[in-house]
Formats: structure tokens, sequence, C-alpha cells
């Protein structure tokens, strides 16, 4: 497999950050594979934001780049700042899919910091009660579901669209409707995903 940071699905390109991630969710693709599509997304060394934009070069020629890996985007949050500001200035669309821990991983609210350089915010709530969130998603932080939800929150009063995402798991007993209204009282849009 090629080693990439960045890498292409359909007409989308994807930015890999990095490996580091706060949960460690029972559904996540990293615990059978290494990568996607024949490309290795389990990265050795984490890119800087150069080598990230060399790879990136017209971010018009896709309809929107989206910083998804193999890990947590937020935890090289000014890499990721400093990548999605080249990407805007050179006229991009920009998404940030996230487990929505970014303002405790680094200490502050980063809602802010990311205005004017992401355009659409997907969190992975992934349930509905912090009792079914910490058994799917398992995260580091004892409070993380509330952090989440308080990511969401914010995130919807200051992007263009901001979505809470559930990923449907074969066999998994799931309340995909507390989800559902937890995600609408918090201002944002929602979206089931299939498991793969």
């Amino acid at each position: 497999m090629e080693r990439v940071f960045t890498y292409q699905l359909d007409d989308v390109l994807y930015i890999n950050l990095t490996n580091r991630c706060t949960n460690a969710c029972t559904f996540c693709i990293r615990n059978e594979y290494d990568g996607l599509n024949g490309q290795k997304l389990w990265l050795e060394e984490e890119p800087n934001a150069k080598e990230i934009i060399a790879e990136i070069k017209d971010p018009k020629a896709y309809p929107e780049i989206v910083f998804c890996g193999y890990g947590e985007p937020t935890e090289r949050l000014e890499v990721l700042k400093e990548v999605a500001r080249y990407i805007k200035e050179k006229g991009g669309i920009t998404r940030l899919n996230t487990n929505g821990h970014g303002s405790i991983i680094n200490n502050r609210d980063i809602v802010p910091e990311l205005k004017g350089l992401i355009d659409v915010v997907s969190v992975s709530l992934n349930a509905g009660t912090k009792e079914e969130y910490d058994r799917l998603s398992r995260p580091v932080f004892p409070n993380a579901f509330f952090a989440v939800q308080d990511f969401i929150k914010e995130s919807a009063k200051t992007f263009k669209k901001t979505i809470a995402t559930v990923v449907e798991i074969p066999g998994e007993a799931q309340d995909i409707d507390s989800a559902r209204r937890l995600a609408e009282s918090l201002g944002a849009e929602f979206r089931v995903r299939i498991y793969e």
C-alpha cells in the first residue's frame, strides 16, 4: 500500500492528520484494517502542514476537502488550522469530521478558532445517552459525552452546517431515536451512518 497523507473517495479529498484518537469505538474501522481502498492510512509519522498542502495542490479541484483520517483531527489543531486556512484562501470548501472532543483535548473552546476555516462540521455523537455513548465509544475522558454535546451546540451556532451522526451497528441494541432527539435539541442535523 502507498503511504499518503491525503486520499480520495469519489471526488472528495480527505486529509489524514494523525492516528491519535480519544475514543476507542467498538465499531471503528481501525480495529480491522490499516487502510482503505488500497491506501495505507495508518501513519508511521504525522505530516506537517507543508506536506499536506503539497498533496492538495488546487483546493478548487474538489467539491469538498475533509479532515478525516485514522485519528481525531483536532489532536493536531494548529496543523489543521494552517491547512484549512490555505484551502479557504484558495477558494476551497472544508469539512471537519470529528469525535467532538476537540475542546477538552486542547483545554479551551476551539470552535471560535475554526470559524471561517471550516464550512461543515460532522460530529460523531454515537448515542443519545451517556451510558450508551460510553459503551460504544469508550472515551478516555469521563465526561466526554457532555463535551461532545457542548461542541455540537457551539458548532451549530458557528458553522454553515453541523451534522451529528450515529453509526447503525448490526446486532447492536441502540436507541437511535434518542440520539436524533438530542442532536436536534442541540441545533444540529442528524444522520445515521452505515456500518462499514
